[in-house]
């Protein structure tokens, strides 16, 4: 099912329509500021695990790899993982924005999340339409971009629908992206690391030792 929806002003009525699918375990392919994203309620254990298994078939990714989750800002994040003042300052020059920030998890996050890892990755996007999901919801959604099977990024809906639409539950039409992958950056040592270089730009990233 496609739901057309507005992108900078998300119709209340059509996001709790959404929120109503997601807290019965539904799947929904929606946009970011980088990629159209598929995701499900962490705290839905049985949908995080319809959502591995589509992962799974889309990606050729083994079961369980790791899935991020979005967030709707900042405070929101330290229930969810550990921050340290110097990633938090980070975090607040760059937030919301295309970026990923891999962190020390907290014991709020689903163990289905986990496995056997102790760190999540965490997006708070420069989109109005997930950030007005998370928030009606009440936490955190599942992040994983829709591709081909050859891994190229998806920038519209018509074809996820055409993909995938046999599980996922609701896909929002936010309209055609430029799909660009977010940039990675890992706090979990003493030193950030970039993981991945993306959308979002690093020339200015502070590379310094944390107070």
């Amino acid at each position: 099912m496609i739901i057309e929806m507005q992108a900078e002003h998300p119709q209340p009525r059509k996001v709790q329509h959404v929120v109503d699918a997601l807290k019965k375990g539904g799947l929904v392919a929606y946009p970011t500021d980088t990629v159209y994203g598929i995701g499900c309620d962490i705290m839905n254990k049985d949908a995080v695990q319809r959502l591995y298994k589509l992962v799974s078939e889309i990606k050729s990714a083994p079961d369980h790899s790791p899935l991020s989750f979005i967030c709707r800002d900042l405070s929101n994040i330290s229930e969810y993982a550990f921050i340290s003042d110097f990633a938090y300052r980070t975090m607040r020059r760059l937030l919301p924005g295309p970026y990923t920030f891999v962190l020390e998890a907290t014991k709020l996050v689903p163990k289905v999340m986990l496995e056997k890892r102790k760190t999540v990755g965490i997006r708070v996007p420069d989109a109005a339409i997930p950030l007005a999901i998370v928030d009606a919801l009440g936490n955190p959604i599942t992040t994983t971009s829709a591709t081909l099977g050859d891994g190229e990024l998806i920038a519209d809906p018509w074809t996820i629908e055409n993909l995938y639409g046999h599980a996922i539950d609701i896909v929002i039409d936010g309209g055609y992206l430029a799909p660009a992958p977010s940039t990675v950056i890992d706090f979990t040592t003493d030193y950030p690391t970039v993981i991945r270089q993306g959308k979002g730009p690093v020339d200015d990233f502070e590379f310094v030792e944390p107070l």
